[in-house]
């Protein structure tokens, strides 16, 4: 049956969650019979059975989870799943930016077990404890996944994972890859988690978000993902799992070998990955006052206002 193939691959791609730890661990929250349902509004209609075939062939098998079970789930999230598959089919037919943007594990630097295995012609010892105190310092690694390109950006900071290290990260990501792909953007779609440094609750990240937009001249279009859902977040599973591949066992000594190892990240599909080390030191504890929320420029939009808004630039 003609498009099949390219229907099935496009519903589960906005269905579709991963291990950031594990390249080969993939999952999808849809059913048989709801993809069969999605392939027939797509004009592919088939059997369950045939949905079972193409499941396997594409290497999606019932296993037992383990610890990957969300810890619960919001009464809005699968409105949200399709708010966010409509808006990244309209960014990528216009020709603009959808970046999927989230921080890694931070990792402590120093001899540090890690796991993995190497070939090496002797014993690899490492503290038998992994205490903070023993470490020579700390990386923090802030990635950005261009979604259309397949290109990772990854920053690699020494000091905080703060909104403001979050916002930096993305300027670098657009100075130095994002205004050469996109010469003709009139807007950034950013996919991000709704805690952490860009929490969908706090002012803050939203205040960075204005200075940047200001900056960069363009808006930027915001879609959170609901609580309980950040393994879906494309970077996770598209990126992330990469970054670990490529660390696997090794000693982290310093951040310039973790650099080194993330830009050798790459896949057959095509993944390439840009590192740059910021040591730029970001201070914690930052407030809002009432003077700068009245400044930011957002407009929330009138269907989950909380989780999906845009901020414009004063031009």
């Amino acid at each position: 049956m003609p498009h099949l193939e390219e229907n099935f691959l496009r519903v589960l791609q906005d269905h579709t969650a991963g291990d950031p730890m594990r390249q080969d661990v993939k999952w999808t929250d849809l059913t048989q019979g709801q993809i069969a349902d999605r392939l027939a509004e797509a004009g592919t209609a088939v059997s369950t059975t045939v949905v079972k075939q193409l499941l396997r062939r594409h290497r999606y098998v019932k296993r037992k989870a383990r610890k990957s079970k969300a810890m619960g789930q919001h009464r809005h999230r699968n409105q949200q799943f399709e708010n966010i598959a409509r808006l990244k089919r309209e960014y990528l037919a216009a020709g603009n930016p959808v970046v999927s943007m989230d921080t890694k594990k931070k990792e402590l630097l120093g001899n540090f077990y890690r796991e993995g295995r190497l070939y090496t012609q002797g014993v690899i010892e490492t503290f038998d404890h992994d205490f903070p105190s023993a470490a020579s310092g700390v990386v923090i690694p802030h990635g950005l996944y261009d979604v259309q390109r397949n290109r990772g950006h990854v920053n690699l900071g020494t000091s905080h994972d703060t909104s403001e290290f979050a916002c930096d990260s993305l300027r670098h990501w657009w100075e130095g890859q994002g205004r050469a792909s996109y010469p003709r953007a009139t807007s950034l779609l950013l996919l991000c988690d709704g805690g952490g440094s860009n929490s969908a609750t706090q002012y803050l990240f939203k205040e960075d978000l204005q200075r940047l937009a200001d900056r960069v001249g363009i808006e930027i279009r915001v879609a959170h993902y609901p609580p309980y859902t950040s393994k879906y977040n494309p970077i996770e599973h598209r990126l992330f799992c990469h970054l670990t591949r490529a660390c696997r066992g090794v000693i982290l000594r310093s951040v310039e070998l973790c650099a080194e190892l993330m830009s050798k990240a790459k896949t057959r599909s095509g993944l390439s990955v840009v590192v740059d080390i910021v040591e730029k030191v970001y201070r914690t504890g930052a407030r809002v006052s009432e003077a700068a929320k009245g400044a930011v420029r957002i407009i929330r939009d009138e269907v989950l206002p909380m989780w999906n808004y845009r901020i414009l630039p004063n031009l």
